[in-house]
């Protein structure tokens, strides 16, 4: 019989930490399971394959094997896991790698519990999460190029190919609202975002929310979607 339960698997090399988050996350949601924990990434590479989860809150920095390389191989082995970057860290190279390497979410430890179960709740519906905090790490709300920002040496991206609307969509992306808060901003149904996103990335030919972070970067983007700061 199938399970309703949302199967976590908990990775960070503090092990108080992790008991601590395992008794915290099942008390303040009887949906969430954690079917296991791990003490550093070759672990969790190991875990996986014996429980299955649905979502993994992984640590950044590990000794031995650190999270951003087990996210790398989870992900190439198991599309279908999602992977959230749970960290203390808002390294902006470490963003960039974790989301780079599969990661569909990166938030901090200091996120109250209750924002956290509703992180997990909104991944395992298929939306992404990035702390507010660290998206001024990915792009500039004024265009500027931020200490350690790599568009320099990437391919540019055309967003001359998007509608308004898709604008409207990709600049709200890159502030950090997830698709039901851009549908709740723009008036529109939450499958009309996930088509507006899904034609963003057809047409930038970019495949995850980092690459479209970095297309944010454009500084026309803020120009474009002015109207939308005036409140």
């Amino acid at each position: 019989m199938a399970s309703d339960k949302i199967r976590l698997l908990l990775v960070d090399d503090q092990k108080l930490f992790v008991e601590n988050l395992k008794v915290i996350l099942e008390m303040s949601d009887p949906s969430l399971e954690v079917a296991a924990l791990a003490m550093d990434g070759r672990e969790a590479v190991e875990q996986v394959e014996r429980v299955k989860p649905d979502i993994i809150l992984m640590d950044v920095r590990m000794p031995g094997m650190d999270g951003v390389e087990a996210t790398r191989i989870i992900h190439e082995r198991h599309r279908d896991i999602k992977i959230m970057m749970l960290t203390t860290f808002d390294d902006d190279v470490y963003v960039h790698d974790a989301l780079a390497g599969g990661a569909a979410g990166y938030i901090l430890k200091n996120t109250s519990s209750e924002n956290l179960v509703q992180a997990i709740r909104a991944l395992n519906m298929g939306q992404g999460l990035i702390t507010p905090s660290l998206i001024a790490k990915l792009v500039s709300p004024d265009g500027e190029d931020q200490p350690h920002d790599r568009r320099s040496t990437d391919r540019p991206y055309d967003l001359d190919l998007l509608s308004s609307r898709e604008r409207d969509v990709l600049f709200l992306l890159s502030r950090g609202y997830d698709n039901q808060e851009i549908g709740d901003r723009l008036f529109i149904a939450l499958q009309t975002v996930k088509n507006h996103i899904s034609h963003i990335y057809e047409k930038l030919d970019i495949h995850d929310r980092m690459s479209a972070m970095k297309a944010a970067g454009d500084p026309r983007l803020k120009e474009w979607c002015r109207h939308l700061m005036e409140d």
